[in-house]
């Protein structure tokens, strides 16, 4: 009787080494990603860095805040960046000196072409408020103070020789581009009254005080940039312009606007 001959052994495949290189790929692919994702957004956010200090004329330590949305080097390679955000504190724009935020949309990479549009906020604490409000003429801006929702001022009503203290208090906001203030109060002696309870005291002599005063900022700002709006926040104001996309390139809206 003759013993049964067993089959040859199948060789054993290497699985457990395939998978672990495998594991290697991955993870060299991975970290490669990661390592190029990290050095675009390095450059993209210190490019951005340097055109803002350059192009706005700020101090090169300046301190400038930039912040890109979502994953970068997909919006490299795509040619635009989704949002860009750059903030910086005591930025001097034109007659406004304030906190600035700049909110950009649709930002080409190369520069040769417009953005999608955005927003820029500046928020002005009482002493920048001041100096700006100081433009205003016959205003006391020394006596602007703050507090939300409105601003106030302290005046003089001068009635056959005689001068009057009143306090005004004044709605801000922003119409045709221009920064406006809107009496909604007065106080005389301790007394609020209305816009027609200080005409019967005083007459025609109060009309400057009941009407809505306004400053232009236009011409001393690039074109692209329109006010929107002015409110009160907390202890201080803040101006919201737009911006149009084209304002990157495009040298008539980067001079200043106009008046009137």
């Amino acid at each position: 009787m003759t013993d049964a001959v067993a089959p040859p052994a199948r060789p054993r495949r290497p699985f457990g080494r395939v998978v672990a290189v495998l594991v290697v790929l991955v993870v060299l692919l991975v970290a490669a990603v990661v390592a190029a994702e990290f050095i675009a957004r390095s450059v993209v956010t210190s490019t951005v860095r340097s055109l803002v200090v350059k192009n706005v004329g700020l101090p090169a330590d300046q301190d400038v805040d930039v912040q890109l949305a979502g994953l970068v080097l997909p919006q490299v390679i795509a040619g635009r960046l989704d949002e860009v955000a750059v903030a910086s504190d005591d930025v001097a724009l034109g007659p406004i000196t304030g906190d600035v935020r700049v909110d950009l949309r649709g930002v080409p990479v190369a520069g040769d072409s417009a953005a999608d549009g955005g927003s820029a906020s500046v928020r002005l604490d009482r002493e920048q408020l001041r100096a700006l409000l100081g433009q205003i003429p016959n205003l006391p801006a020394g006596t602007v103070d703050v507090a939300a929702p409105d601003v106030s001022f302290e005046t003089t009503v001068t009635l056959f020789g005689v001068g009057i203290p009143v306090g005004v208090t004044a709605t801000p906001g922003a119409a045709d581009g221009d920064l406006t203030l809107t009496p909604s109060g007065f106080r005389i002696a301790g007394n609020v009254i209305d816009a027609d309870t200080l005409r019967g005291q005083f007459g025609g002599v109060a009309d400057p005080l009941v009407q809505t005063q306004s400053l232009c900022i236009a011409d001393r700002l690039p074109a692209g940039l329109t006010l929107t709006s002015a409110t009160v926040q907390g202890q201080d104001l803040v101006a919201t312009f737009d911006i149009a996309g084209a304002l990157l390139n495009d040298p008539a809206l980067q001079a200043d606007g106009t008046c009137g």
